[in-house]
Formats: structure tokens, sequence, C-alpha cells
């Protein structure tokens, strides 16, 4: 069997008899990485997700309060930035089917150079997402800063829209960006460990 079918590269001073051993050894230790951090990462991401996708919707379904500059770029980077959050929960649960094919004996697993690509997109995507929900999350901050320091008490019984003081929008964005962004956190970490195991 080639090297590039197995998930890690014998060193050239390995015996030939001691080779099954070993390969059978680092698949299990691949096999379990890809099982537990898959298992850990898909069902956290899901739950926030889901928490994150329940406050995007009150936003979104929060017409009255979107007045304000800038809400809506934030609204929109926090759904892209759950979109990305998608395809890493589908990566996620791709490890754990990834993770029958190296702990089942008769099955050949995939090549080290495919399983890899995999992590690394999980771990690109992740950031993506991370960096685009950031941008979320400063501008609707900035957004709240903004309303807090030109807070003027004369107008909070006189005005007629509550699109200038700090809202429910505001806060719906604010929480959907970090739970998102705790989301891809965990993708990361995962996919990080995973790498570091195939790499051992």
């Amino acid at each position: 069997m080639s090297k590039e079918s197995e998930i890690t590269p014998f060193s050239d001073n390995t015996s030939s008899t001691s080779r099954p051993v070993a390969r059978s050894s680092r698949l299990r230790k691949v096999a379990n990485a890809l099982k537990w951090a898959g298992l850990a990462g898909f069902w956290i991401q899901v739950v926030l997700g889901v928490v994150s996708s329940v406050t995007l919707a009150l936003a979104i379904v929060n017409e009255n309060e979107r007045g304000s500059p800038g809400v809506g770029f934030s609204l929109f980077c926090a759904v892209c930035g759950l979109i990305c959050l998608i395809v890493g929960i589908c990566i996620s649960f791709r490890y754990g089917k990834m993770a029958s094919k190296f702990a089942t004996p008769g099955i050949t697993p995939p090549k080290k150079s495919t399983t890899i690509k995999i992590v690394k997109i999980a771990i690109i995507t992740s950031l993506a997402g991370t960096l685009i929900s950031i941008l979320g999350a400063e501008t609707i901050a900035g957004i709240v800063l903004s309303k807090t320091l030109s807070l003027d008490p004369t107008k909070i019984f006189n005005s007629r829209t509550n699109t200038e003081f700090v809202n429910s929008l505001d806060v719906f964005i604010i929480q959907a960006c970090i739970n998102i962004i705790a989301a891809h956190f965990v993708g990361i970490v995962s996919s990080l460990w995973i790498l570091s195991q195939i790499d051992k």
C-alpha cells in the first residue's frame, strides 16, 4: 500500500514487519480524533447556530426598529456568518463519517492529503465566518455606542420612534454575532486538534 493512502506517513527506519501494527494504531488515533472532535464540534455549533438563527429571525422581522444606518450591514454580516457556520456544521458531521472509515477494518481510509484538505477547508470557512461576524458585531456595537453617547433624556417621551435609542434589534444582532463567533471558535479549535493528531 502506498504511503499516500496512509493518514500518517511512516518513518523511513520503520521495519516492514511492524508497519501493519503502526498503521492500525495511527488510524485508530485519527479515527478517535475525528469522532470526538467532530461530535463535540457538531453539537456545540448546532446549538449555537439554532440560537443565532432564532435571534436573527427576530431581528429580521423587527422592521420597525431598523431605521439606524449600518444596522442593515451588521444584519447582513451576521447572516453571512451564519451561512459559513452551516458549512462548518456540515464538515463537522462529515468528520464522524470519516472516522468510521478509519476505524472499520476492510474499508480503505481516505488519503492523508484528502483528510487534511477537508480540515483546512473547515478552518478557512470558520475563519471567514468569524471575520464577517466580527465586522457585523463591530458595526452594531459602534451604532449602540453612538446612540448611548448622543442620548437626549428630553426625547425619551417626545420621540415617535425608538430607532434613535438602543432597542431590541440592536441587542438581537449583537447576541447573534457573539453566538456565531463562539460557534466558529469551536469549529476552529476542533479542526486544529484533528490536524495536530494527523501530523503526529
